[in-house]
Formats: C-alpha cells, sequence, structure tokens
C-alpha cells in the first residue's frame, strides 16, 4: 500500500510539473530552413509566386499521397491562392505579397483551426541567391501549446529542408538564357 502513495504522490508531482512549466513555455514559433541556388532569382520567382508550379518543389504532396490540391483561380500575385484536402483535414494558402526581388509571404490555415504566416524571402549570396523558407505561427494554447510549439522545428523543418532542396534543383535545372536578374550589382534584401 506505501508504494501506491508514493506512486500517486509522483504521478501528481509530475502533472504539477507538466502543467506548470507548459504554463511558461511560449506559445510562437518559427520555423526557418535556407538554400543557396545557383540560378537567377527571376527563375526562383517564377517557381515560387505561382502556385501553379508548387508541385514542381513543394514536398508536403510528394509526402502524403492522401493530399488533393485545388487552385483557386488565380494562382499568381497577391490574393492567389489554393486549398487542400488531406487526412489531417486539409487547409488553404493565400499570398499577402509578392516581390520578385525580395520572395512571396501567405496565410496558411490548417483546418479552418489554426493559421500561421509564411515566406520564401530572397537574398544576394556570393555563391547565388539564398532562398530562405520560413512560418511562424502561435499555437494559442496554453500547457500542450507551449510544448507543441517547442516540436514545430522539429516536425516542419525537414520537410522544408526537403522543399529547399527540390526548388533548388528545379531552378537550377530549368533555361535561364532568356533570364536576366534585375537585381543584379544591387544587394537588396527580403523586406517582410
Amino acid at each position: 500500500m506505501k508504494w501506491l502513495k508514493r506512486l500517486g504522490l509522483v504521478l501528481v508531482v509530475f502533472v504539477i510539473l507538466f502543467v506548470g512549466i507548459g504554463l511558461v513555455l511560449p506559445t510562437t514559433y518559427t520555423v526557418e530552413r535556407s538554400v543557396v541556388i545557383d540560378a537567377p532569382r527571376p527563375v526562383i520567382h517564377e517557381l515560387v509566386s505561382d502556385l501553379e508550379r508548387w508541385p514542381d518543389w513543394e514536398p508536403w504532396t510528394k509526402a502524403d499521397p492522401t493530399v488533393t490540391v485545388t487552385l483557386g483561380d488565380q494562382t499568381t500575385g497577391v490574393g492567389a491562392n489554393q486549398t487542400w484536402d488531406d487526412s489531417n483535414g486539409g487547409g488553404a494558402l493565400t499570398f499577402t505579397s509578392v516581390d520578385p526581388q525580395a520572395g512571396v509571404a501567405y496565410d496558411v490555415s490548417f483546418a479552418q483551426t489554426y493559421e500561421c504566416v509564411g515566406r520564401v524571402t530572397y537574398a544576394d549570396h556570393p555563391d547565388g541567391v539564398e532562398v530562405t523558407w520560413s512560418m511562424d505561427g502561435d499555437t494559442g494554447t496554453p500547457v500542450i501549446g507551449g510544448y507543441f510549439a517547442k516540436l514545430m522545428p522539429g516536425m516542419i523543418g525537414p520537410m522544408f529542408e526537403d522543399g529547399m532542396q527540390r526548388l533548388k534543383a528545379a531552378a537550377e535545372a530549368a533555361p535561364s538564357d532568356d533570364a536576366t536578374d534585375p537585381a543584379e550589382g544591387s544587394h537588396q534584401e527580403a523586406s517582410f
């Protein structure tokens, strides 16, 4: 009987610690991965700024064959959007900023319950263009949300790495004879 009381005490202490730590953990997170691409910025931007071209590099549909993407009436520019259905409830993505020199920003909602902001930005690099894919969000849920926010980089990061490598391969394989980079000679950083 004594061991049962000790086990109960250990469980109570564990629950108190779990909740206490969870209450002070931040519920916000950032996931970010970068790659240097040896291709002109317009070639990269063509792949990133047109949702019809996302299947050439994004990792989600390759990782989950149940994903069904439906493009909106507009696939480029601010307001371009797509929705998807999958085993997790689907979601929607809408471009909120599109700049050939800086990149794109977009809002994402998952299963109509969770939202975050994503970006694919460009910066000059001595070996080409540094492309960074990032996502910022807030789980908004105390206790569990803090633990979930801590796990996000480990869960999403490998997918971003795969996407960046696919983007690099697609951009470097694309014909770029006619593409000229209007930013050559300038050092403009992404501003959003």
